[in-house]
């Protein structure tokens, strides 16, 4: 017996070359398409469409516990929070009685504002520290019902029109806190700037007007996309602001790069004095291969934040993994669109000449690749160095842009009252347990005031029901500083003393303990998400080139320049080197989601020029079957090009830098070092280095793993064998079948070998040999459902193995034993009905529906026994599978085969009907049952004894595997 294992091919180019013709020869619906997009859209934007909100909430953590202990206990404490303050004019104070009448007037305006729970004075006795030291300044406490997501942005305007009267009366005022972070996507001129930069270097590359605007046209209708979804989703979940402008970024950067790609290899084929119709369909199939895989491994770093399991960081991974599908999608279908409407009017003016400077370059860096690593690790590292430096926490109004509201408001409480009263914490005190809630507080307050770094207690009291208490602690250092998580930590460390002396649980919350909660949560998630995102593309790159080397080199090189960008980011914004030209104003630490969101971006856009450039050297490898002349060849192919999408790239990252959103500017200079680092560096010189140490073994995958895992054909192998043989084997063949060579093999040997099949339409082909002759396997081979090692094969008109998918359409197996077995716990219009289901995509099947396909099976059985002269029995639809005859078994196989309307249908085995009355019968009822010349049949039998009578309709194939092998020793 032989044994073999089916394959799966991913024929992406195939697939592609379709949709890229498709594309273009229907170029003004795709257009129109895309153009209805954006204004659909756009308006279902503008009428529902919400507002980004910052919020940071992550479950499971201490403080958002006592958070949501707070809304059920303390209500007065749980929701979000603002101020009012408000400074003395020069010669004034906050407490004489102007003041006073301005500030008692302003607390019952806010009181009116919609939402508003609660308006604390600051000449209340429960809030001593509301007033100044100098008495110069003051700040109104308010509370609002919901959280900060709950807030709209009309009961924010009603609040700002409160502070005219002390406006106008010369006072200082200003709303702050955290129900103030509430921003939209902030844009400057500068990221245009990085637009136009893209388009100058795209000009330069092609030297085509016409050209260069091609792949900034298409991103920005990407772009434009992505905004209307991103604003609708705001609706119904809560995204904060960073988001958008995450997207935005990282979809100009893919959609520009992605066009590129295309447009490129587009116009290298027109040059070649290829048709513009199947210029396009080529460069879809083959550089949108690639395009597509780039794609899948940035969507899979992205959806990958979902690993760290914190609510907004995972909505930002989905919204810029959402802009990446829509570059994907706009590059693989509007561009063609455009090609067409374009013409051979995008061809190249003048061939560029192979070689040149990339051709040395490569060549010095394969002669030396010892050198070439060498540098690239060395300098890489140093570079990485300040990485240990790095500190993060979440960004507070202190880094919201110099004249905002919320930033005035918290230089203001800086100056007047101290950092600390920018980031209070809030210690909640469950002292239902207790007889004296009162004095336990007050004994924990005293405590608290003892710890090192607190500024003031600023409240220490129990709820009116006596079983919550709160603990208002202001620290002497700011939100971010060190030496404030250093301050929880250290009544998060007094806790347990507490709870043992008291019985009394203790938990520290409020917005600083909450970042500081979540800066943990994603340092502890770097792990994980690296080992979870990085395996994942490694995988993927390991079945896109069926290679160890190359995704080891390239998770190495991502590391290489991850590291390189964090440095950079460290030494710029902590250290402040060259601060004035990235337009820095304070340094500090960075935004906690950065080295995550960082390593994510940049996987998946490193992962873009490793499969772009690894994809060329792979296509000249297995034209040329030589490793170290696809190194050069392939660089030649492609670096002119990787070269021009990185610089676009860094164009684009760098213009959100200068006067970008304070939370996306480190973000944005971090992938811009990083793109840098990985395309110039690890792509030019570490990559072709590395492959040169490793030659052949560089495109060799083991044994198992090569079996194991599904093949990608993204270098265009098969389509280019599918133009080749696009007339084989004629132009005028009728075929059903054409096979020619047809070889497979197995663990044991050949399983067949040599076949040569040249079927017509509507014919039967009877395939006979003994055991083991390789008979099912070869059925299954022409059906599209196993894999074959040589040879050429046709079916139906559709070439194999490119287009199994469409093969498997249209040929329909009857039973085969272990593949499609008939239940025998079933009944004969059970198994009718479950195919017809599957059929129409429908639960539940008419009789009316499966009565004609029992009627016609039992007619066909009737006209063979009447031939035959012997009674017929009809079959009935309650009849159980096991009480079937052979006959019957094989023949139901047959009818549930021909449902489908297959155009050929297979039946494996006829000798298992081991009578010869019953294997005439079964001949004679599949010409009953199946309309001449319109299906065309191939069965199985081990000797021309069981096969139907010769006639010019009927064809026999010879299958012996150990003659066949015998013959060619010889």
């Amino acid at each position: 017996m032989y044994s073999i294992q089916t394959c799966i091919v991913i024929f992406v180019s195939t697939s592609l070359y379709t949709l890229g013709r498709w594309a273009y020869l229907h170029h003004r619906r795709v257009i129109a398409f895309w153009l209805a997009a954006i204004a659909i859209l756009g308006i279902i934007a503008a009428g529902l469409g919400g507002t980004t909100k910052n919020t940071f909430a992550i479950p499971g953590t201490e403080s958002q516990a006592a958070v949501d202990s707070l809304g059920r206990t303390f209500p007065q404490f749980s929701g979000a929070s603002a101020y009012l303050i408000i400074v003395a004019p020069n010669g004034e104070t906050i407490v004489d009685e102007r003041s006073r009448g301005l500030i008692t007037g302003a607390e019952k305006e806010i009181a009116k504002v919609d939402g508003v729970s609660e308006v604390v004075s600051p000449y209340s006795d429960l809030t001593p520290i509301s007033i100044s030291h100098d008495k110069r300044a003051a700040m109104i406490q308010i509370q609002f019902i919901g959280q900060v997501t709950d807030i709209k942005p009309a009961q924010l305007d009603a609040l700002q029109k409160i502070d005219k009267p002390l406006l106008n009366a010369g006072y200082q005022a200003k709303f702050g806190g955290d129900a103030f972070t509430n921003t939209g996507p902030a844009l400057s001129p500068t990221e245009a700037i990085g637009v136009f930069l893209a388009f100058i270097v795209l000009y330069l590359m092609f030297t085509s007007f016409r050209a260069a605007l091609v792949p900034i046209a298409t991103a920005l209708v990407g772009v434009l996309v992505t905004m209307a979804l991103t604003l609708i989703a705001t609706r119904f979940v809560t995204i904060s602001p960073s988001a958008p402008l995450l997207a935005l970024m990282i979809g100009l950067a893919v959609g520009i790069d992605y066009a590129l790609f295309i447009l490129s290899r587009h116009r290298e084929q027109l040059g070649e004095g290829i048709e513009p119709e199947e210029a396009a369909a080529r460069a879809v199939a083959t550089a949108g291969s690639a395009v597509v895989f780039a794609g899948a491994t940035v969507v899979i770093a992205l959806v990958g934040l979902a690993v760290a399991r914190i609510p907004f960081l995972t909505v930002m991974g989905i919204v810029a993994a959402m802009s990446v599908l829509v570059a994907v999608a706009v590059a693989l279908t509007l561009l063609p669109a455009i090609f067409a409407v374009v013409g051979p009017k995008l061809a190249p003016r003048n061939a560029h000449a192979p070689g040149g400077f990339s051709r040395r370059w490569v060549a010095a860096t394969t002669r030396f690749p010892f050198v070439a690593i060498a540098i690239v690790v060395v300098g890489l590292i140093v570079v990485a160095a300040p990485a240990r430096d790095l500190k993060l926490a979440l960004p507070d109004n202190g880094t919201s842009p110099v004249g905002s509201t919320q930033r005035t408001s918290f230089d203001l409480v800086e100056k007047n009252f101290g950092p600390g009263f920018n980031g209070p914490l809030l210690i909640t005190v469950d002292v239902i347990s207790t007889k004296d809630p009162v004095g336990v507080i007050d004994d924990i307050a005293a405590d608290i005031q003892k710890v090192d770094g607190i500024t003031a207690i600023g409240l220490a009291t129990p709820n009116k029901t006596g079983d919550t208490g709160v603990v208002q602690v202001i620290p002497t250092t700011a939100p971010s500083s060190e030496r404030t998580k250093d301050l929880v930590n250290a009544i998060r460390d007094r806790a347990p003393g507490w709870e043992k002396e008291y019985g009394v649980d203790v938990a520290v919350t409020g917005l600083t303990a909450g970042g500081i909660d979540i800066s943990q949560r994603l340092s502890d998630a770097l792990l994980p998400f690296g080992l979870v995102v990085v395996g994942l593309s490694v995988l993927l790159l390991m079945i896109v080139f069926r290679s160890i080397v190359v995704p080891v080199k390239a998770t190495i090189g991502f590391m290489l320049s991850t590291g390189a960008s964090l440095g950079a980011v460290v030494a710029v914004f902590q250290w402040g080197w060259f601060a004035s030209l990235v337009n820095l104003e304070q340094t500090g630490p960075l935004v906690s989601f950065l080295p995550i969101m960082l390593m994510a971006v940049l996987f998946g856009l490193s992962m873009d020029y490793e499969v772009f450039l690894m994809s060329r050297m792979k296509e000249e490898y297995i034209l040329t079957d030589d490793a170290h002349r696809a190194i050069a060849d392939g660089f030649v192919g492609s670096s002119r090009v990787v070269t021009s999408a990185a610089v676009i790239m860094l164009a684009v990252f760098a213009a959100f830098v200068p006067d970008g959103d304070p939370n996306i500017k480190p973000i944005a200079f971090a992938l811009a070092i990083g793109v840098f680092a990985d395309a110039f560096l690890i792509r030019m010189l570490f990559a072709p280095a590395v492959l040169q140490l490793f030659g052949r073994l560089a495109w060799v995958l083991p044994g198992r793993l090569d079996t194991a895992l599904p093949h990608a054909d993204i270098e265009g192998a098969g389509l280019h064998r599918q133009i080749d043989l696009g007339y084989w084997p004629g132009p005028d063949s009728l075929a059903a079948i054409s096979a020619a060579g047809l070889t497979a093999s197995g663990p044991d040997g050949a399983v067949f070998n040599d076949v040569n099949i040249d079927l017509p339409r509507g014919d039967w082909l009877v395939v006979h040999g003994p055991t083991g002759s390789g008979k099912t396997a070869l059925l299954l081979t022409l059906a599209g459902r196993m894999a074959f090692d040589d040879g050429l094969l046709r079916i139906n008109g559709f070439l194999l193995p490119q287009e199994s998918v469409k093969v498997r359409k249209t040929v329909a197996l009857g039973e085969f034993v272990g593949i499609n077995d008939l239940e025998d716990n079933l009944t004969v219009d059970q198994h009718i009905a479950e195919r017809l289901s599957i059929r129409s995509f429908g639960v539940w099947v008419r009789n009316s529906r499966i009565t004609p396909v029992r009627d016609s099976l039992n007619d066909a059985l009737q006209q063979a026994s009447q031939q035959a002269g012997i009674p017929f029995r009809p079959l009935r639809g309650t009849d159980l599978i096991s009480t079937l005859s052979r006959l019957e078994h094989k023949m139901l196989g047959v009818s549930l085969a021909l449902i489908t309307s297959p155009k050929i249908v297979l039946i494996e085995d006829v000798d298992d009907l081991r009578s010869g009355e019953s294997i005439s019968l079964l001949w004679s009822a599949l010409r009953a049952l199946i309309p001449e010349h319109d299906v065309t049949v191939v069965a199985s039998v081990q000797s021309t004894s069981s096969a139907p009578p010769q006639s010019a309709h009927v064809h026999y194939l010879e299958l012996n595997t150990s003659r066949t092998i015998q013959e060619l020793m010889f």
